[in-house]
């Protein structure tokens, strides 16, 4: 966490509540008919909204996917109507492989923003589940950085993820070997998240606008798709919908809190 953060939480914390979420994603099931609602739309580029407790943005289900990437400029988080000045909201946008259809593994990378009374901060991570999330050493991030974030998997078992800070030319990168839970390389993902801590999820920031631009995905073929016939996922908590997502042209996913 940047080292403005008041009483944010340690690694050690932040790495537990990312695997809790990873659970909570999993018993969430996003496409779960019990748990969620459709909505067809007649806009040209969309095929229906699913409303989901946690997820947001873009999914594609395929087969052969083994990269996916898009850009983020990193958005300054501010507190839901009505927030407690002492209560810590979150959200995370991130891209993926697998974790939707396909639930034996995900890899994926992104970012996380908090705010706590004035506080802001951010930290960028990386994941192969089912094990924990670990934060990214080497890189800071701040609101209003273009941030690439890119998951490529070399093969069921292993693969990479990167996350390039555009605006101070900085680059991480995380390489996975021989990983236990298998990738089937079916989902593309573009999602911004209401993250669990424990068996709850942590309060949701209102993140405003997360624009993944130069959103694409690579398959075995050796073809490169965009986001058009993706799956469109809305955060609708009770009777609230939190989020207003999207898609426009072939490479941009929107997500408005």
């Amino acid at each position: 966490l940047a080292s403005t953060a008041i009483a944010g939480p340690s690694r050690q914390e932040r790495s537990a509540a990312r695997f809790n979420r990873r659970a909570a994603i999993r018993n969430s099931n996003p496409l779960q008919p019990s748990d969620l609602e459709e909505l067809r739309l007649a806009k040209a580029n969309e095929s229906h909204v699913s409303y989901s407790s946690n997820w947001a943005g873009a999914i594609l289900v395929g087969t052969g996917y083994k990269s996916v990437t898009g850009t983020i400029t990193v958005p300054t988080p501010k507190k839901p109507s009505g927030a407690s000045a002492s209560t810590e909201y979150a959200a995370s946008a991130w891209v993926g492989i697998d974790g939707d259809t396909c639930q034996d593994a995900i890899l994926q990378t992104g970012v996380d923003f908090y705010i706590q009374g004035s506080t802001v901060s951010f930290n960028a991570w990386y994941e192969w589940y089912p094990h924990p999330s670990i934060d990214f050493t080497g890189i800071t991030v701040r609101a209003g950085d273009q941030i690439k974030m890119t998951v490529t998997a070399s093969s069921t078992s292993g693969g990479s993820a990167v996350i390039q800070n555009l605006t101070t030319g900085k680059t991480v990168t995380k390489t996975f070997t021989g990983e236990t839970n298998k990738l089937c390389e079916t989902n593309a993902e573009w999602i911004v998240e209401d993250f669990s801590s424990g068996n709850s999820m942590v309060p949701f920031a209102n993140f405003g606008t997360v624009n993944f631009k130069s959103a694409s995905v690579t398959t075995t073929s050796g073809s490169t798709l965009g986001v058009t016939g993706a799956e469109i996922i809305d955060i609708k908590q009770g009777s609230t919908v939190y989020t207003d997502c999207s898609t426009s042209g072939s490479s941009t996913v929107t997500c408005k809190y």
